[in-house]
């Protein structure tokens, strides 16, 4: 079960439970590079993604908050830009319920970041700039299979009061 960003509640910093980040190399050589963004060996099923899109974001513009009931996302961050990524547990059953976690991530540090469901999220390209780039591979296809199902996401942006602010 999920809180609607309507509620008032306090979150405090710390890990949140089923949360990964793990850091993308870059394999250089005269040619360019190459970061290998999953693999199915270390990652598990659950997560396994069922599409990939790739987004561009604006210099200091924010994305989200908001979340999923199903899906969970797996973003790569690897650069061009830098991003602040905040994150919110927002699972009532989780034992990191009302955490939140906030991650660095992009060009100067290049991470892939795991977000299961129920955990709200939020991220803003901190670049003064440089347009961001974010590349996500999500365990659900966008609107079902044909697109034909309404879109898993509870879209906390859209409420001016929303606890789940990205800035301290």
């Amino acid at each position: 079960m999920t809180q609607t960003g309507k509620e008032t509640a306090e979150f405090q910093k710390g890990k949140i439970q089923d949360v990964v980040v793990y850091p993308l190399k870059k394999f250089v050589d005269e040619r360019g590079w190459l970061a290998e963004l999953f693999r199915h060996d270390e990652i598990s099923e659950e997560f396994y993604p069922a599409m990939a899109y790739i987004s561009v974001t604006e210099p200091n513009v924010q994305r989200g908050p908001h979340e999923h009931v199903d899906q969970a996302d797996l973003f790569c961050f690897i650069g061009t830009g830098n991003f602040k990524l905040r994150l919110w547990d927002n699972r009532a059953e989780s034992p990191t319920y009302r955490n939140v976690m906030t991650l660095f991530v992009g060009a100067d540090n290049p991470q892939a970041v795991i977000v299961p469901k129920g955990v709200a999220h939020a991220y803003k390209n901190v670049s003064t700039t440089e347009k961001g780039v974010v590349i996500n591979c999500p365990n659900r296809l966008f609107m079902g299979a044909g697109k034909k199902e309404p879109i898993d996401e509870i879209r906390h942006e859209d409420d001016a009061e929303t606890i789940f602010k990205i800035e301290d």
